[in-house]
């Protein structure tokens, strides 16, 4: 990794996911795309989708011809992220609400350097903010005002609070698309236990919220505005860019099942931290003992 310029890599992805914002807007406004299905009704896919990353993936096989690529419209079951620098692309997370204008949808460009995150860019054109970071330099939130970029240090706030247990966080989840079987009933319980008041056993969570983008739900724990995001179903491409913002902003990424605390890029569960001076691991514990003796069970 010594030889890669990370940070022209990090510009090289401003720049198209800039532009892939673009496609996207366009689109919105004229409502002139075309949508189909997956896995389910829920599960959706837009011509969008498709042409923004051929768009990304042509341009990151002229500029790096010797990475490989891993974008969500074209991988294929069973395929795995390697050792040598990997671009792991979504082209919209964050489809559904793309479809219904939702503010909340997003690029998400990420380089995977021997499987770990190592460079990432996230952007929401609805709202024209940026969040990027590189392993070992920090990461960044830019927004404009006025025409002029304004660039925020992430986390946003100096000096953040500890973390003093579920009671007191707000924490980031999500349905997924498989709405069936022992995963979607082990979320379901475990949203119970979070939010339900103490005197009836849960923990009185302070709330949950879903921005319905796993991307832009990583980048709000790394800015510290969500203190936790609870995921399983999702693949690399959702959490590669985001995962790196996390770290670079102090925050960590634990296993979305109980004990596992490094987690792999492609394991498709997770449980992501804000930064703090005291109480990440001791707020995984807590959340692990929410789930108990529950598992989730995803293929990779």
């Amino acid at each position: 990794m010594a030889d890669l310029d990370l940070k022209a890599i990090r510009d090289t992805l401003v720049q198209l996911a800039r532009r892939a914002g673009g496609m996207i807007m366009d689109s919105n406004y004229n409502q002139n795309f075309a949508t189909d299905t997956k896995l389910n009704s829920v599960d959706i896919v837009t011509e969008t989708d498709k042409a923004v990353e051929e768009m990304i993936s042509t341009s990151l096989r002229e500029a790096y011809p010797t990475f490989s690529f891993m974008g969500e419209e074209t991988w294929k079951p069973g395929v795995k992220i390697g050792p040598e620098p990997t671009f792991v692309v979504d082209p919209i997370d964050g489809t559904t609400n793309f479809i219904h204008g939702f503010p909340h949808a997003c690029v998400s460009l990420g380089l995977a350097v021997d499987r770990v995150p190592t460079v990432g860019v996230i952007y929401n054109p609805f709202l024209d903010i940026l969040y990027s970071g590189i392993k070992g330099g920090g990461a960044t939130m830019t927004t404009r005002a006025g025409g002029a970029a304004i660039e925020k240090r992430l986390p946003l706030r100096r000096d953040p609070a500890p973390l003093s247990g579920l009671g007191s966080a707000l924490l980031g989840v999500e349905w997924g698309s498989d709405r069936q079987g022992t995963n979607f009933e082990l979320k379901a319980e475990t949203y119970r236990k979070l939010t339900a008041s103490k005197e009836t056993g849960g923990r009185m969570v302070h709330s949950l919220r879903s921005l319905g983008s796993a991307a832009l739900n990583l980048a709000a724990v790394a800015a510290g505005q969500m203190d936790m995001y609870w995921e399983g179903g999702c693949y690399a491409w959702d959490v590669c860019a985001g995962w790196c913002i996390l770290v670079e902003a102090g925050g960590i990424m634990a296993g979305g099942n109980p004990g596992v605390w490094e987690p792999e890029l492609d394991g498709r569960k997770y449980l992501a931290v804000r930064g703090a001076p005291a109480g990440q691991k001791e707020i995984v514990q807590e959340f692990w003992d929410v789930i108990g003796e529950g598992k989730l069970e995803y293929q990779q």
